[in-house]
């Protein structure tokens, strides 16, 4: 029989150099979280969105020339682009049009939208810290005291919004500090809910037992080891949270419960624009445009932000 020479052979398949090779760069959770964010093209278009409102809500109204509490009444209800003449600032347009009191529209459409903005941001902040607290000691401990500290909250989440506010106006003068505190004594309920059943889940994983073996103490479990493990879903709740503030201070501000004049936001410019909705659309629609858009935006960057934290729908 002939030999067969090696050289007639040829390998198939993976070498073992090939198999032994790193296939992708290390990823961190949160790097690997940025990475399926960034591809959720809707969910970056949202945040460059979000970006630009915010950033013309602090800029705009310092660098207008106009007032948004200034009032020309030679300039009232001036339509979209109207250029002012010598009774007001020379050479200087409405870009939005002016309103009933000659005040330039879009000053107060931005200085509204920092005023709204800021109650939510404050809002969410508020809820979330005290959400967590409570919804982490609750869930850790359980028992008893997870039975008080739930019945509480049932009894305050029964109190209708509406009725604590109206109650804080007859003791607090009307504003932002007033919407602010009385959306926070019940706004932080969900996200306490939302810890407390994560923290009930995770409490009994074997790197919690691990920690108790050791003998950390509850505070250090709740703060280094549960609490870090709910971020993705807390993360996801407070910006979920920040459309539901925009959309009560507007209902608030529409029904002359919310910030007073001189000051604006976006709920009191809208209701100021139905007023005048039949002759001057344009003082009702752009309020609620940024509204709308404002609040699509939110709730699209939270379920992006929701789908790249979840490890589950990674492909």
């Amino acid at each position: 029989m002939q030999a067969i020479e090696k050289k007639r052979f040829t390998h198939v398949g993976e070498s073992a150099h090939e198999r032994e090779a790193i296939s992708s760069y290390s990823l961190t959770y949160m790097q690997d979280a940025m990475r399926r964010f960034m591809k959720n093209r809707v969910a970056a278009v949202c945040l460059v969105i979000i970006i630009i409102l915010t950033l013309m809500s602090i800029f705009a109204p310092i660098f207008s020339p106009f007032d948004y509490r200034e009032q020309h009444y030679g300039h009232t209800n001036a339509p979209m682009g109207f250029v002012c003449d010598a009774e007001g600032t020379v050479g200087a347009v409405h870009i939005f049009g002016t309103d009933k009191l000659g005040r330039d529209v879009f000053t107060r459409i931005w200085m509204g939208g920092r005023v709204s903005l800021t109650i939510a941001i404050v809002c969410a902040i508020i809820d979330l810290i005290i959400g967590v607290i409570y919804g982490g000691v609750s869930g850790y401990f359980g028992g008893t005291t997870d039975i008080i500290m739930m019945r509480f909250l049932e009894v305050i989440n029964g109190i209708p919004y509406l009725i604590i506010v109206i109650l804080l106006m007859m003791i607090m003068p009307p504003g932002m500090m007033t919407i602010i505190v009385a959306y926070s004594l019940v706004g932080w309920i969900p996200m306490a809910r939302l810890v407390r059943g994560q923290v009930v889940a995770l409490k009994r994983q074997e790197f919690v037992v691990a920690a108790e073996a050791l003998g950390a103490s509850p505070a250090r479990i709740i703060a280094r080891h549960l609490l870090p493990n709910t971020l993705s879903v807390v993360i996801v709740r407070t910006t979920l949270s920040i459309p539901a503030v925009i959309f009560t201070e507007a209902y608030l501000s529409y029904l002359g419960l919310g910030v007073q004049l001189p000051m604006c936001s976006w709920g009191s410019l809208a209701q100021t624009g139905i007023e005048n909705f039949r002759l001057y659309p344009n003082q009702l629609i752009i309020p609620a445009i940024c509204i709308s858009l404002t609040m699509l935006a939110f709730n699209l960057f939270g379920d992006g932000l929701r789908d790249a934290f979840d490890p589950r729908l990674r492909r």
